[in-house]
């Protein structure tokens, strides 16, 4: 389950906020048990509503708002690509196809190998850099043309394999 380190790192964020608060840690938290166990459980979610002393179905409803959190296993590298209007109006979904072809698999899956998810994702703000993806929620990606996707996805497999 959680580490005590993780657990240490709770604490620290549970001190930003009033007592009577410590549920506004809720985001920090979640991100701190998915860097160290990957994804978000269940099981994960009631340690969490525990510890912060809010229903479950409150940390539950954080975790599948937003798709920072991952609510099962996704591979080493996860790939969301924008889909909103203006990225659509732009080779968003375009982009998603070419990424479904190029690592054979369809939106929501992973790779055999376990390099890759792929996901779709709402806005990330970036409208003006369409079509646009995000690599493991840190690394925003603009102007993807196919040759920008191979360039990334032949870069981020060289760099799996090592």
């Amino acid at each position: 389950m959680i580490s005590e380190e993780s657990k240490v790192r709770f604490d620290r964020e549970v001190a930003k906020y009033p007592a009577d608060q410590k549920q506004s840690a809720v985001m920090a938290c979640l991100a701190i048990a998915q860097q160290e166990l990957g994804y978000i459980s269940e099981e994960t979610e009631r340690h969490i509503a525990q510890y912060l002393g809010m229903p479950v179905m409150a940390v539950h409803e954080v975790t599948t708002f937003y798709n920072m959190y991952n609510q099962k296993p996704v591979g080493k590298y996860k790939l969301n690509v924008c889909t909103n209007l203006p990225c659509q109006l732009r080779e968003g979904v375009s982009t998603l196809k070419y990424l479904e072809k190029k690592l054979g698999i369809l939106m929501g899956e992973t790779t055999p190998d376990g390099m890759f998810t792929l996901q779709q994702s709402e806005c990330l703000g970036a409208c003006a850099d369409s079509p646009v993806l995000l690599v493991n929620d840190r690394s925003m990606c603009s102007f993807m043309s196919p040759e920008k996707l191979d360039q990334l996805v032949d870069g981020l497999r060289a760099a799996g394999d090592k």
